[in-house]
């Protein structure tokens, strides 16, 4: 899906390149610059919606006579269109970016992207962020994160954990469960009550993640690590993603997942747990904020995936500042303003995971179980990033490949051999 575009921004970027205006760290662009063009795609009661709006706020009182253009974008609007329109006239100042290799990587690699390293350091942002949050936030000249030079700055942290539905819990009396042979057991139990388990969507990312988080449970870090970093050659017949397709398959055969989910969104997974109608959902912590204002009519909670120790996550998505931003100065401003203690108390008190937030001032039961959680992870290496990072286009493969899937057009045997051929052409053109 990247082709055209591709050759013509990297045509573009040697270009801009060879007369130094391409990824200037220290490129204070914008100065006097009036309007600062932002787009995100969180939503207004989300927690970083909720801090992000504070942050407009105060960057407008810290910065009079400056007008901020504020766009509200969708996530597959920016994932999709971000090559062409970082390469235009209309790009933003500042916008919200998926990190990963598939993401900001391949931008960074296109010239796209302004270096922030020298701001980074400037402004303190290297030192708030762990090294382990700070991975994707660096790439190497590949555009393989993990690198040296810093593109991105996010200010939360993620990750994917189970949400269940306490009452529907109570009502089949189900446990809680702390083994992945009790939660099979209890979508048994479900299933057997004539309750559909898990809510979920198909046409998005949250059928692929349950893949991937299946596939962590027989995975390790050198794996993670091949995966992600491209260290070794994986093996997709492997133990790994054979278990994660085979199990996700039979899941669906046995009802677990109705195959009714194939085209629905990840909005309509979100809102059917919301709605009380079904007890479980996998899916992640940027869910949390709104299950606080919007599932009120029942009780709930989270654990963690049981069975692995490894878990979907990262750092959340970033700030980046295109390589065309216009008032780069502004952009950094805005950045460093959302990095500050009232901002990051506030993301967290609302139900995100901040990076730089004082662990005192987070006041509320429910986000200090979601934070504790994440610590759980982190401090124990737990960390495994998304599946569709290593590869340009790759979330679009993983999606029509699950698909197939739940509707029975394909084996899991030759789902993963759809889904190798791109990683296997993803790594060798790394370095190209």
């Amino acid at each position: 899906m990247f082709t055209r575009t591709r050759t013509v921004a990297v045509a573009v970027a040697l270009a801009l390149a060879a007369v130094g205006l391409v990824g200037c760290g220290d490129d204070d662009s914008g100065d006097d610059a009036k309007t600062l063009k932002l787009w995100h795609y969180e939503g207004a009661n989300s927690a970083m919606g909720i801090a992000w709006a504070k942050a407009i706020e105060q960057f407008k009182a810290s910065h009079p006579g400056v007008e901020v253009v504020f766009e509200e974008k969708g996530f597959e609007q920016i994932r999709q269109s971000a090559n062409m329109i970082l390469n235009s006239k209309d790009a933003p100042d500042v916008m919200e970016y998926n990190k990963g290799n598939a993401s900001a990587g391949l931008l960074s690699k296109q010239g796209l992207l302004t270096d922030l390293t020298a701001e980074a350091d400037k402004r303190g942002w290297s030192k708030a962020l762990s090294p382990g949050l700070a991975t994707t936030a660096k790439y190497d000249e590949r555009g393989v994160m993990g690198g040296k030079t810093w593109f991105g700055v996010p200010n939360y942290a993620e990750y994917v954990e189970v949400y269940y539905n306490k009452d529907l819990f109570a009502k089949y009396n189900v446990a809680v469960p702390t083994t992945f042979e009790q939660f099979t057991a209890a979508l048994d139990t479900f299933r057997a009550n004539g309750v559909t388990p898990l809510a979920m969507g198909g046409s998005e990312y949250p059928a692929h993640q349950l893949v991937y988080q299946l596939a962590l449970t027989k995975a390790d870090r050198s794996w993670v690590d091949d995966y992600q970093l491209y260290k070794n050659k994986v093996d997709f017949k492997g133990p790994q993603w054979t278990y994660g397709a085979t199990t996700f398959a039979d899941w669906v055969s046995k009802g677990y997942i109705d195959k009714s989910t194939n085209g629905l969104k990840a909005e309509d997974m979100g809102l059917t747990f919301i709605q009380g109608k079904a007890p479980i959902m996998v899916s992640g912590s940027w869910w949390y904020g709104r299950m606080v204002k919007e599932a009120t009519g029942f009780q709930w909670g989270t654990f963690l995936f049981p069975g692995t120790k490894l878990h979907l996550g990262s750092a959340g998505n970033m700030w980046v500042v295109p390589a065309k931003a216009k008032a780069k100065k502004l952009a950094y401003d805005f950045i460093d303003i959302t990095m500050q203690p009232e901002i990051q108390n506030l993301l967290g008190n609302s139900g995100g995971i901040p990076v730089a937030a004082d662990p005192a001032a987070i006041t509320d039961p429910k986000s200090k179980e979601l934070i504790a959680n994440f610590n759980t992870i982190a401090s124990g290496d737990g960390i495994a990033f998304y599946p569709d990072w290593p590869a340009p286009g790759y979330y679009d493969v993983l999606v029509a490949g699950t698909q197939k899937l739940i509707n029975g057009s394909a084996t899991p045997a030759q789902m993963l051999d759809e889904i190798a051929k791109p990683w296997d052409e993803a790594r060798a053109n790394v370095g190209k």
